[in-house]
């Protein structure tokens, strides 16, 4: 079933957003450029039909193919740390519906990428295309390669699945400085904030979720 348009219905509304925005900064959501892009971009879109009524909850939400459409908070949340040095090139590993890109497109200068489900990379590069969105790449992931080193270094890196450890072959993606926000752990998840000093890395905690487990280099 196909997304909702852009027009929608009272749904939609800004005011329904705007609802949706002011439970962020109670959440302690405080970028407001972040909050801003989250404001303007139509999640019903992301959603098929059926599910786009409950778009501006703040909940996780079904998008087919044992995925999910991220909860706003926690989208919220790893935008807000990953933008905070201001990255221009951004490597994202799980495209999903797009949503995510879609907000990182709008705050950086290049988004990469990287999605294992073809119907969900095709779909998502549909809405893309209807939100005029010019400045992202997109991959079907290779099994056997994590991440896109072709495209690195990047400024930073999100990751919205969890292995067990953190990677190693994503971190050498990172250029000196960069920053890699990823969810950690099998059972227990921490999501996590790297940070690459020469051959060293910074690593520091953030708070507890839950995702999809990561297998190699993709989203299981």
């Amino acid at each position: 079933m196909m997304a909702p348009d852009l027009q929608g219905i009272g749904m939609t509304s800004r005011r329904t957003r705007q609802r949706l925005i002011q439970r962020l900064r109670e959440s302690g959501i405080r970028d407001e450029q972040v909050l801003t892009v989250m404001l303007d971009l139509p999640r019903h879109i992301f959603l098929d039909e059926a599910l786009a009524h409950r778009a501006y909850e703040d909940t996780a939400l079904p998008i087919g193919h044992n995925q999910t459409l991220s909860q706003p908070y926690i989208v919220a949340k790893m935008t807000e740390a990953l933008v905070a040095d201001k990255p221009k090139r951004v490597l994202e590993l799980g495209t999903g519906s797009g949503y995510q890109t879609a907000i990182l497109a709008r705050l950086v200068d290049q988004v990469f990428s990287v999605e294992r489900i073809k119907p969900l990379q095709d779909r998502a590069r549909e809405r893309l295309n209807l939100l005029k969105i010019r400045n992202v790449s997109l991959k079907l992931a290779d099994e056997k390669v994590m991440g896109w080193p072709d495209k690195g270094p990047f400024d930073a890196i999100i990751v919205t699945a969890a292995p067990a450890d953190l990677p190693k072959d994503l971190m050498l993606q990172l250029a000196d400085g960069g920053t890699m926000i990823i969810p950690v752990g099998e059972g227990r998840q921490i999501l996590k904030r790297v940070v690459r000093r020469g051959d060293d890395f910074d690593i520091s905690d953030i708070e507890a979720v839950r995702f999809v487990p990561l297998l190699g280099g993709v989203v299981r």
